[in-house]
């Protein structure tokens, strides 16, 4: 056989041959956990909207998470800070989240995204967080009142900052510094729950006694 009749056979077996995957391979846990994160967060603003929507429509409506004088959405709705931008902040939830959750879904069905989305996503949900906690400041100590719903976004945000972070400085994984705080991310977050936890008892611990 002639080196001629062999090479169309070299040139289909190269066509047939799979394309090498790029991207960045995502964990099924991280996948999932960043799909539900999402669908929390987005359900939880978007109730937000729906609850700001009732009160701009009727002055004397009363929330449904209004449950006492500090789990309280109404007192923190009818402030500047539930505004911070000019428009509901609800609104950047809603559409924050409905990015997550896409991203969710292509990486629980294996979609390897660029490097520089996953940079893109850790730089919105840092900046997320950042705003999360100036609510956090405004909620205990300008308001006085915390938002149940408000509260479900600031629980879901922290973990996907801790998750998201972790997917786009994969490539700075040789850092010891990083390497580090990967290795002790989950117990980092903790302890940020609980000085938030902590914060709000002794902010609020006038009323909370009142219930022992």
């Amino acid at each position: 056989m002639s080196v001629e009749s062999t090479a169309p056979d070299v040139d289909r077996a190269t066509d047939e041959r799979e394309p090498a995957q790029t991207g960045v391979a995502v964990g099924r846990p991280s996948a999932v956990w960043i799909l539900l994160a999402g669908l929390v967060g987005l359900l939880a603003s978007f109730t937000l909207m729906v609850e700001k929507v009732e009160l701009l429509i009727d002055p004397a409506y009363v929330p449904s998470c209004n449950m006492n004088p500090v789990l309280s959405c109404g007192s923190v709705m009818n402030t500047p800070q539930a505004g911070a931008f000019g428009f509901p902040n609800p609104l950047i939830g809603v559409i924050a989240f409905t990015v997550v959750i896409v991203t969710g879904v292509l990486v629980v069905a294996k979609v390897r995204l660029p490097q520089w989305y996953w940079v893109g996503l850790a730089i919105g949900t840092a900046l997320g967080a950042a705003f999360v906690h100036y609510l956090i400041f405004q909620s205990l100590y300008r308001i006085g009142a915390l938002c149940p719903y408000c509260m479900v976004v600031w629980a879901v945000t922290i973990p996907l900052l801790a998750v998201v972070a972790s997917v786009a400085l994969r490539p700075l994984a040789g850092n010891p510094v990083l390497r580090v705080i990967y290795q002790w991310r989950w117990s980092i977050v903790t302890l940020w729950f609980t000085a938030l936890f902590l914060m709000s008892l002794v902010r609020f611990w006038d009323y909370w006694s009142t219930l022992i």
